[in-house]
């Protein structure tokens, strides 16, 4: 059986290429749907994205309401606004949020029913013309086939998932991220990571997402530390941007594992930002897998520089895991009892986090298969 490898149809990548988008978007739409947040418009980078459009005569309308991770109601206005304004294209800019809210406005302003029932379904609706812009290094969300919304009903994170909804144009423009302060950029690099690590591990990984996925984990170990730093060194940054969305080709391709199974039940139920549940998790996480696939674990240990091809599999595999701590150490990432969870509130919830982990499909990419039980010993390690 082949191996399918999707990207988007196409991918600009520089600095200051956001000036040329009105080029690659002419003709794709009488009127554009910019989904974005506050925060962009405060920046001034949602005017970056206008003035691209006014530049090429295009009309557009602004949803900017995607301000957290993205809701089942969030959708909801996007598609309301989207009809109101007779738009029939959207254009995304933001991190994950307004991208996955962006996808979920598409291929809902074209489906009947509700978000909640495309769960478990492979999305193939046509939708509207999708530009993705990512104003972080991080969740490479303009190069996958994936979303995340919340069922704010069942308090549950929902992936859903579909090749229509893989961007149709992908801007990667590292001037973006300068603006991005040294916890985000910390929190989004480890998802980074995250996603290239996983990818590299995960059942499904194949010959052309491996390439991706070592390429990103090499930028990102690398750069990462220096823009956590120093945001505004603009080199480290091109080289982040493009770590992130090799990582996120990567996982498209190769889907992710069990650090992010577990990771969305603990977003959903106590609001902690995605980028940073990972990271939480991270260590724990590869601690558990490695052994059941520990040559793949060691070639990224070598990638890292923290082993080589003369170091057993299992030493390099743990030296892996090691380095891996150590970064989220220098990144200095919290740990939960530093935001704002408290012990007894997150035992009482094992159980069900421990089912919905499951029910999302993820931890079963992982080479050693996790019971819940098992993954119920993970969460405990977190304190």
């Amino acid at each position: 059986m082949g191996n399918e490898f999707l990207v988007p149809a196409k991918i600009l990548s520089g600095a200051g290429v956001i000036g040329e988008l009105g080029e690659y978007i002419q003709g794709k739409g009488g009127k554009a749907l910019l989904v974005t947040d506050q925060f962009m418009v405060q920046l001034g980078n949602a005017a970056k994205v206008t003035a691209a459009l006014d530049k090429a005569h295009i009309a557009y309308a602004i949803y900017a309401g995607a301000n957290s991770e993205p809701t089942d109601i969030m959708v909801a206005e996007g598609v309301a606004l989207y009809r109101e304004e007779g738009c029939d294209f959207i254009i995304a800019l933001g991190g994950g949020s307004p991208i996955d809210a962006a996808k979920a406005i598409g291929f809902m302003a074209e489906s009947p029913g509700k978000i909640s029932d495309y769960l478990h379904k492979t999305i193939q609706t046509p939708v509207p013309y999708l530009a993705a812009i990512p104003t972080t290094a991080g969740t490479g969300s303009e190069a996958t086939k994936f979303t995340i919304i919340t069922d704010t009903k069942k308090n549950v994170k929902m992936l859903l998932a579909g090749p229509s909804i893989l961007p149709a144009l992908a801007v990667v423009d590292p001037d973006f991220t300068l603006t991005a302060p040294p916890q985000v950029t910390a929190a989004t690099g480890i998802d980074a990571l995250t996603h290239a690590i996983e990818a590299y591990t995960s059942r499904k990984a194949q010959p052309l997402s491996d390439t991706f996925a070592l390429a990103a984990i090499k930028k990102i170990h690398r750069n990462l530390p220096v823009c956590f730093q120093d945001g505004k060194n603009e080199a480290a940054r091109l080289q982040m941007a493009i770590g992130a969305h090799e990582a996120g080709i990567a996982f498209n391709n190769a889907s992710v594992t069990l650090v992010h199974g577990m990771s969305r039940p603990i977003g959903a139920l106590f609001h902690i930002a995605h980028g940073i549940s990972n990271a939480v998790l991270l260590p724990a996480c590869l601690a558990f897998a490695s052994s059941g696939n520990t040559a793949r674990f060691a070639q990224i240990g070598w990638v890292m520089g923290v082993a080589d091809e003369h170091s057993p599999d299992g030493e390099a595999a743990t030296a892996m895991v090691l380095e891996v701590e150590r970064l989220c150490r220098e990144l200095e990432i919290p740990p939960l009892a530093q935001l704002g969870v408290k012990k007894d509130e997150f035992f009482a919830q094992l159980d069900k986090m421990a089912d919905d982990a499951l029910d999302s499909g993820s931890p079963a990419n992982t080479f050693r298969i996790p019971t819940k039980e098992q993954i119920i010993e993970i969460y405990k390690q977190l304190w």
